[in-house]
């Protein structure tokens, strides 16, 4: 188990320790029913780009906001339609040429609101692609801004974005989470957290040693402790997680 936090910079280190892990599981042949697929698997070419807005700061009767925007360009039109969807339902003002509201300057000076969000693409495995998206928020007047990382994982060959109800077997959610709880039990009880009161979250990435289950800030632990991540093994995971969804597998310990 670990913890990650986010900063208001661009958080380059957790996403490039997220590449590293995709890139070091080993590689076994792939179900059965993936390799049977008719379906040719593309292989993930992304590159950064900034989203072209009306304009970058948006000023309203309640105060102004500036905007920065990046997702990713790929070989896949419905993976760039996915985040660019994504951005224009949390951010509608921001795709809007809105007409500009007078503004009354805070007594302090302080600087508008910031709201920001970065698409990075941290790798493949096969027909499992991972992004991630990053996100900050602040408020002018709030103590600190907020930070969060999302994991989007798609499927390629059906080109669909899985969920974590879709990457469950049926009927596995409270088992799933009694596992998640044995693997991780010393972290939760050092937190005060009993089984009951933990949940199955729908953020997720493949790790090195199992699928990592990311929890939003002050959920599991303080806002200084960062995003936390508990760690469900893949020799557990085989009989909770679908296989097609399941990357390359390391053995089952001895």
């Amino acid at each position: 188990m670990k913890t990650t936090q986010l900063s208001k910079m661009i958080p380059l280190i957790p996403v490039l320790a997220v590449v590293a892990l995709v890139g070091c599981q080993p590689k076994q042949e792939r179900p059965a029913a993936v390799n049977d697929a008719k379906t040719d698997i593309p292989l993930i070419h992304a590159k950064v780009v900034a989203v072209k807005l009306p304009k970058q700061k948006v000023c309203l009767e309640d105060g102004c906001t500036r905007y920065d925007l990046q997702t990713v360009e790929t070989n896949q039109k419905w993976i760039d339609e996915y985040f660019v969807n994504r951005m224009k339902k949390a951010e509608p003002n921001a795709f809007t040429n809105l007409p500009e509201q007078p503004v009354k300057a805070p007594a302090d000076g302080s600087v508008q609101n910031e709201s920001s969000t970065y698409v990075r693409f941290i790798g493949q495995n096969y027909n499992l692609a991972t992004f991630a998206i990053q996100s900050y928020s602040y408020s002018t007047g709030a103590a600190h801004g907020m930070s969060h990382q999302e994991f989007v994982n798609f499927d390629l060959s059906n080109q669909k974005h899985i969920t974590v109800s879709e990457l469950l077997k049926p009927d596995m959610n409270s088992k799933l989470r009694d596992e998640l709880y044995a693997a991780n039990q010393n972290w939760l009880e050092a937190h005060n957290i009993k089984k009951d009161q933990l949940q199955v979250s729908d953020n997720y990435y493949y790790g090195v040693n199992g699928i990592v289950f990311v929890y939003p800030l002050y959920e599991l632990a303080s806002y200084a402790e960062g995003m936390s991540e508990l760690t469900l093994p893949y020799y557990a995971a085989k009989e909770f997680i679908k296989a097609e969804y399941l990357p390359s597998l390391p053995k089952d310990p001895d």
